[in-house]
This record gives structure tokens, sequence and C-alpha cells, in this order.
């Protein structure tokens, strides 16, 4: 798919990956509509875009509000009747033992990773279809692969990939298509503090979100269906389908080493 004049509407725009994605889409022509609940930082973004030639917009909404999905949608329309691309960027993370998880925490988890995107791709279909276009949702690694102190987290991301392939397969023929972009660990805010030091600890892959941005630009520019990041992630998410009991080992081992990090997450 070629971005050039593209109307792009994407969530997340200030996290780590969806700044870094803003910044290469509108680089690539794309006209952007960036969405999310910090205006002033949204706004620093559209206004740096525009600095360097691009187009962005801003849509100040809380996906995680019942109807906010249909009232982003409502007033992009009536700013702009035209929608190519929708990008489910937003996400939120937590690292700790799922027994002493807050409630809360959960519910926050599902509503941002997996209600949110399917209340605001529903909204946007019609609109889509208009000319054919493209859903695209963020997922992870650990939405293959669960690890142990990330329940929570991966039971969201397990069923934003579920929902991705069962909408690409019920969207067949339809000229909409559906791209599951899948990184592995990334340098981001969201995964900060413990996390952060855990991964460092564990030497865990990791990658930076500009070189996770330009996957994510290229898997859209090549009309992929689903885009895994990282060696040898791409080959664990393979064996953990057909062995799952080989990575059961594995990841006992690794939550072992993860026990003084997820213990400083307990209340």
């Amino acid at each position: 798919m070629q971005l050039q004049d593209r109307c792009i509407l994407l969530t997340g725009a200030t996290g780590g990956i969806g700044r870094a994605a803003a910044l290469q889409l509108a680089a690539r022509g794309a006209r952007l509509w960036l969405s999310g609940r910090r205006e002033a930082e949204l706004q620093e973004l559209a206004a740096q875009i525009r600095r360097e030639g691009g187009r962005a917009e801003v849509l100040v909404a809380d996906l995680t509000e019942r109807g906010a999905a249909r009232d982003l949608i409502a007033r992009l329309r009536s700013l702009e009747p035209r929608l190519d691309i929708v990008i489910n960027c937003a996400g939120a993370m937590h690292f700790g033992y799922f027994e002493s998880t807050p409630p809360e925490a959960i519910e926050q988890l599902w509503r941002t990773n997996v209600l949110a995107p399917m209340q605001l791709v529903q909204a946007a279909l019609p609109v889509l279809r208009q000319g054919g276009g493209l859903v695209v949702n963020v997922g992870s690694i650990f939405g293959s692969i669960a690890f142990p102190c990330f329940a929570t987290y991966s039971s969201t991301k397990f069923a934003l990939r579920g929902f991705s392939e069962g909408l690409r397969r019920e969207l067949s023929g339809s000229g909409v298509d559906v791209l599951y972009f899948a990184p592995r660990y990334t340098r981001t805010a969201l995964n900060s503090g413990a996390v952060s030091e855990m991964a460092s600890a564990l030497a865990m892959n990791q990658d930076e979100p500009d070189a996770v941005a330009a996957a994510l630009v290229e898997a859209i520019e090549r009309n992929r269906k689903e885009r895994y990041l990282g060696w040898p992630e791409k080959l664990f998410v393979r064996i953990n389908a057909w062995f799952p009991r080989l990575v059961d080992a594995a990841l006992r081992k690794q939550g072992q080493q993860m026990r003084p990090y997820a213990l400083r997450q307990l209340p």
C-alpha cells in the first residue's frame, strides 16, 4: 500500500512506538489524525510534523470511556470524510504476580488493549469500506507466548491477536484488510522501572521505537497480514504453538529469575 495522501487515524500517538510511527508515516506523505489523552503532547507532535513538511491534526480522546470510539469517528468524519487506515497503537501494561494485581488494573488493561481497539474498528468500518482500507492492531510477542508475571498483559494481547485473525477472515473480499503487528520488548516509557531492570538483567533482546516503527511502516507498505519482530522470538512463537511443554520448561526458569523484580511490584 502506498502511503502518500493516505488518511490515517493513529491512536497512542504520543507513546514511544506511536510517536516514532507518526513521524515516519508523515515523512511518507500520509495525512495523520493523531489521537490520545494528552493534548499538549499531541499538539507538540503535530507541530513538529508540520514543521518538517508533513500533515497532522489532533483528536483528543480517552478510548476507555463508554462511547468514546464512536464519538471520535464522528468527529473525524465531520472534519475528514475519508479514512484509509486505522492504527491501534495505544496500550497499557502490567508486570507482577497475578494474585496481587489490583482488580482495577486488570479492568484497565482490558479496556485499553482490547475493548478500545475493537470498538474503534467497529465504529470505523463503515468509513473504511467506502474506498477499501486497512486496520492495524499493534499487539506483542506476548500475545503468542504468555510469560510469567505478565499474565494479564499477555491475555489482552492474545485477545487482540484473536480479534485480528477473526476480523481478517470476516472481512475477506470486502476490500478492508487487517494487519496484526507484534513487536518484542521495546525501550519505551511503558517498559520502565522494574520491567526495564529485569529485561536488562535477563539479557532480553530489546528494540528501539524507531526500529519498531520502521518495521510497522514496512509491513503496511508490503500489505502484510501478520508481522512478528525479532529472532529468536519469531521461532519461539512457532515452538510455543507446536510444542508448548518445551516453552513451559524454559519460562519456568525465567519466571524464577523474574521473581525479585516481580516482588518489587507487590503493594
